[in-house]
């Protein structure tokens, strides 16, 4: 059994085993496969699109398997190696551990934002931007620039209290839990911290990214204690959802959803686009968290850019 830990406590054999895992994956090919999965579905899930990981119902238990599987490959390369979770709301600065160089590396060059120092820094001679929005070929970052601050203990505390997991129009202008995690209102937790990142991990087609799938899942790792505690919520029966059905579910990522009878679960909660990377039928996933937090854990392992 591996533990998720919180990246300010693990040893230094850890971070090297992790990072190493990391650039394999990069080495083989299979990083930039997550990447261009990911990029697919982020800019496909529009408002007025089926909205299958991001900006509807499904953002939590989408995520909670695209990690699960991203934890899955590492763990081929090194099984003692688990996806370690950064809390945003104590590790808060560009000298938190996270952004050493023996982990991340750090903010970027004040010319172009190109990340200089650490295992995935272009000059290391192994981490290339192969997935990209521009010709750029190296990892950028600019730490705390576009946006000063990242999201409280409080304010996470006053989206945890919210009772509605999600309500019409089950978009991006919805109200509710989940699109004020995912940030596109109110105290705006998941996005914002995107943003406080910077460089090639505020760009909307996310580029391959360390600090995306390296601090960045390290920001999506909250995802899945966030939906381990989902079923306190329920959905707003304000509106009528037109999906049909029952929630559905996906191996373990994907939760029941606690819909009301008189309300109906959005069809992305079928998931009918899976992530085309499958474990063996049957495999249980053997990991536990230590000291996990709230949904600050939401940033579980985001990486450089592939």
């Amino acid at each position: 059994m591996t533990v998720r830990k919180n990246q300010a406590a693990l040893t230094t054999d850890e971070k090297r085993r992790f990072v190493d895992a990391v650039l394999e994956l990069k080495h083989s090919g299979r990083y930039d496969a997550f990447v261009t999965t990911h990029n697919a579905f982020i800019l496909g899930d529009t408002d007025h699109g089926e909205r299958t990981g991001h900006r509807s119902p499904s953002f939590l238990p989408w995520h909670r398997r695209f990690l699960l599987e991203f934890e899955r490959a590492l763990q081929e390369v090194d099984a003692s190696v688990a996806l370690p979770y950064w809390d945003w709301t104590a590790d808060r600065s560009q000298r938190s551990s996270l952004w050493a160089p023996d982990f991340l590396g750090g903010t970027g060059r004040s010319l172009d934002g190109q990340v200089m120092d650490g295992p995935f820094a272009t000059r290391a001679g192994k981490w290339q931007i192969t997935v990209r929005v521009d010709g750029r070929t190296f990892l950028r970052r600019s730490l705390g620039t576009a946006v000063r601050e990242l999201p409280t203990r409080a304010e996470v505390e006053s989206v945890l209290n919210m009772p509605t997991y999600d309500m019409a129009p089950w978009n991006s202008a919805s109200d509710g839990f989940r699109n004020h995690l995912e940030g596109w209102r109110g105290v705006n937790l998941h996005n914002r911290v995107h943003v406080w990142v910077g460089g090639a991990h505020g760009d909307r087609g996310v580029p391959e990214r360390p600090g995306v799938l390296a601090a960045p899942r390290l920001r999506r790792q909250a995802v899945g204690r966030v939906a381990a505690a989902a079923p306190r919520f329920r959905l707003s029966a304000g509106g009528r959802d037109p999906g049909r059905g029952r929630p559905g579910r996906d191996d373990e990522a994907v939760e029941r959803h606690p819909a009301r009878r008189s309300a109906r679960p959005h069809p992305a909660l079928h998931l009918r686009h899976r992530l085309s990377a499958r474990r063996p039928a049957g495999q249980a996933s053997a990991v536990r968290h230590s000291g996990w937090p709230q949904p600050w854990a939401f940033f579980a392992m985001d990486s450089p850019a592939a």
